[in-house]
């Protein structure tokens, strides 16, 4: 890689994990379509999915501690919801990225799709007086959200993507945890799965590991400076912003896959 194109990756790990730091997710969301439609748009060599995937999982990894860090502060972090979801992404996270490997590159696009519009239909749902609960008296079902954690484990792992932006809309609209902990306490379990997804794309060869290194480097950067965002933003403001981002990458996709 030259000096332009290490710059352009870095650019595009530094615009998704500054996303990911304000609004919990991992980031792959984004910076899934932007390394695989931007690099060719400078003439620059296009990554292939299996490529982004590996990068994006790796990536994830790192992202998500700087983001955690930024809100280990504030009561932000639920303790108990983390470690069921987490435990059960995780499970799942292994399984998919393992699994990945043995998929044809139109089969994780397709995943992927899939997984970004059933996201994007749940952040359109009104997600009324979940932000009046105190943070201190929420509560959840440990058997749904363990289950819903395991489903989207498995299909993030594929796509090397952590999961957080489905994670998101499920906390906010199935599990009704206020935004600003569902922001919070995803990126924790979004790094929780990352280790699974992470271990499957490197033991089975998918990382290419230079241009890793580069978007590594942007998330310990950006994460943390878009937490620090995030907890200044209206919480209306947050949902939106996810539910657009969420819906466009759906767009992308679904136009190129038919």
């Amino acid at each position: 890689m030259d000096f332009s194109s290490t710059i352009i990756i870095f650019l595009i790990g530094f615009i998704g994990s500054y996303i990911s730091g304000m609004l919990g997710i991992g980031g792959s969301i984004i910076k899934y379509p932007m390394l695989l439609y931007i690099p060719p748009l400078f003439g620059l060599l296009p990554f292939s999915a299996h490529e982004v995937s590996g990068i994006s999982a790796v990536q994830v990894f790192f992202a998500t501690i700087g983001g955690v860090w930024a809100y280990r502060k504030g009561g932000y972090l639920n303790k108990k919801l983390i470690a069921n979801m987490g435990v059960s992404i995780l499970i799942g996270s292994f399984i998919g990225g393992f699994g990945s490997k043995l998929m044809p590159e139109e089969g994780i696009n397709f995943i992927y799709g899939i997984l970004a519009l059933i996201a994007a239909i749940m952040m359109f749902i009104p997600k009324k007086g979940i932000d009046d609960i105190p943070l201190h008296e929420v509560k959840f079902n440990k058997w749904l959200a363990g289950s819903l954690a395991l489903i989207v484990g498995i299909g993030a792992g594929i796509v090397g993507a952590a999961g957080a932006f489905l994670l998101v809309p499920i906390m906010l609209v199935v599990l009704k945890i206020p935004t600003r902990m569902t922001i919070a306490s995803s990126l924790a379990i979004t790094f929780i799965s990352s280790i699974g997804a992470t271990v499957g794309k490197i033991t089975t060869g998918q990382v290419d590991y230079f241009p890793a290194f580069i978007m590594i480097v942007a998330s310990l950067i950006a994460s943390p400076l878009g937490a620090i965002a995030g907890k200044k933003v209206n919480t209306k403001v947050l949902q939106v912003i996810l539910a657009l981002i969420i819906l466009a990458t759906a767009v992308k996709i679904w136009i190129d896959i038919l």
